[in-house]
């Protein structure tokens, strides 16, 4: 769980960050947020998880 808050602050900084720059519009931003959100509820959404949990344990093994 707490690597999970991690990854959301984490990439939510990121996602500002953009936006501030003007790398990112705000409305494709909200698209993909929009897009992860849904992707999450399917069927992809564990093992997406399982594999950002596979990465984010090995590089805490380093």
């Amino acid at each position: 769980m707490a690597v999970s808050i991690s990854a959301v602050v984490l990439l939510g900084i990121v996602v500002f960050v953009l936006i501030r720059g003007g790398s990112v519009r705000l409305g494709p931003a909200l698209a993909c947020m929009g897009f992860g959100f849904f992707l999450a509820s399917t069927a992809a959404g564990p093992t997406i998880s399982d594999a950002i949990g596979t990465v984010t344990g090995w590089i805490s093994s380093i």
